[in-house]
C-alpha cells in the first residue's frame, strides 16, 4: 500500500492537505458527469438483459468478489441463467472483449475474473468497454441476468439493481474524494442504491466471510497436512483481515508481506522464503499456480449474508421482474 493510500485511513495530515485541491477537481468532474446522465443529456446504452451491479463508492478491497460468488450461486439456485462482466483490472489481452475460459490466465483477464471462472465455470466477459462485454455474452448465451463486478460509477451502463459493498472495518477512510481520500463518490450516493451490504460487522445488512480448509496453490487440492506456521502473502485491499483469519486458525505467522492490490507476481518475489510454507489469498493463488511449490497454500472464503440481505434481494428481484414467483 502506497503512502497516499495509507494516509486515507489515518488522521488528517500533510499528504491529505496537499491533495485536497485535486480531490476538489475530481469531485467537480465526477459530479458534473453524473448530472449529465441524471438530466438525460447523456443516456445509457441499451441491453436486453437485466444488470445487477455489485460495486462500491471507495477504492481498494471492499469484498465485492465474495459477494459476487454468493450472488451467482443464489441466482442460479432460483433457476436463473447468469453471466458476469468485469473490467478485468490488472489483465492485458490482445483483443477485447475477452471470454474467460480455462485457457485464459490472470495476465490476460485479471485475477478476479479468473478466480470467478475457476469457482463458477460460468460465462464471464472482461474488457474496458462494458457494452461490448455485455454484447459478447448476449450474442453467445441465453441469459436471464448479468452481474457486473464493479461499474457502479459507469453511468453509461444501465442497471436494474445496485448493491454497494462497504468494508465494515475501514468504512470510508477519511471521508475525502480521491486522491486525498478513498472515495469515488460521496456517502450521499448510498441513499440511491438498492442495497448497502457491509462486509463484516453486525448490522442486519451484512455478510460474514466463512473460511474453508486450506488448498494447495499448485493443484487446488485440499491440504492433507496440518499447517502450524507460514509466511502470509497478500496483494489485496485489506490484508489484515486475511491475516487475522489465519491466526484465528492457530497458524503462527512467520512474517507478513503486502503487495499492491492486483500485483502481478513472479517466482522471484518468493525467493526470500526458500522452502518455507506460504499461505496466500485465493486471488493471489490464481497468479502463482504455474510456479508454486508443494507447500504453498491459499485460504478460500465464502460470503454468508444475513437473512435480511437475502430477503431484500429476493424482493428486488421480484420488483424488477427478474424473478417471478420466488
Amino acid at each position: 500500500m502506497s503512502k497516499i493510500e495509507q494516509s486515507w485511513y489515518k488522521p488528517f495530515g500533510l499528504i491529505t492537505l496537499l491533495l485536497l485541491p485535486l480531490s476538489a477537481l475530481f469531485w467537480v468532474v465526477s459530479t458534473f458527469r453524473k448530472y449529465l446522465y441524471s438530466a438525460k443529456i447523456l443516456k445509457p446504452f441499451k441491453c436486453k438483459t437485466p444488470i445487477i451491479v455489485v460495486g462500491n463508492i471507495s477504492v481498494g478491497g471492499n469484498g465485492k468478489t465474495p459477494f459476487v460468488l454468493w450472488l451467482y450461486e443464489h441466482l442460479t439456485q432460483q433457476g436463473l441463467s447468469v453471466g458476469i462482466i468485469s473490467r478485468g483490472y490488472g489483465g492485458k489481452a490482445d483483443n477485447y472483449p475477452l471470454l474467460v475460459t480455462g485457457l485464459v490466465d490472470a495476465q490476460q483477464a485479471g485475477d478476479e475474473p479468473v478466480l470467478l471462472y475457476h469457482r463458477l465455470k460460468c460465462p464471464i466477459a472482461v474488457g474496458p468497454n462494458r457494452e461490448h462485454n455485455i454484447d459478447l455474452l448476449e450474442n453467445n448465451y441465453k441469459l436471464d441476468v448479468i452481474i457486473s463486478d464493479d461499474g457502479m460509477q459507469h453511468y453509461k451502463m444501465p442497471r436494474s439493481i445496485e448493491c454497494c459493498i462497504v468494508d465494515s472495518e475501514r468504512r470510508f477512510g477519511n471521508g475525502f474524494a480521491m486522491p486525498a481520500g478513498p472515495l469515488r463518490e460521496t456517502t450521499k450516493r448510498l441513499q440511491s442504491v438498492d442495497m448497502v451490504v457491509e462486509n463484516g460487522g453486525e448490522t442486519d445488512n451484512s455478510y460474514v466471510l466463512q473460511v474453508s480448509n486450506l488448498r494447495l496453490v499448485n493443484s487446488n487440492d485440499y491440504a492433507k497436512n496440518h499447517v502450524s506456521e507460514a509466511h502470509a502473502i497478500s496483494a489485496i485491499g485489506n490484508p489484515k483481515r486475511f491475516e487475522n483469519s489465519l491466526e484465528a486458525r492457530n497458524i503462527k505467522l512467520l512474517s507478513t508481506h503486502h503487495f499492491r492490490d492486483h500485483y502481478a507476481y513472479a517466482a522471484d518475489d518468493f525467493a526470500q522464503f526458500g522452502d518455507d510454507c506460504i499461505i496466500m489469498t485465493e486471488k493471489d493463488a490464481v497468479k502463482c499456480q504455474s510456479f508454486a511449490k508443494p507447500n504453498w497454500y491459499y485460504l478460500p472464503v465464502d460470503a454468508q449474508p444475513t437473512d435480511n440481505v437475502i430477503n431484500t434481494l429476493n424482493l428486488l428481484l421480484k420488483e424488477k421482474g427478474i424473478l417471478n414467483g420466488l
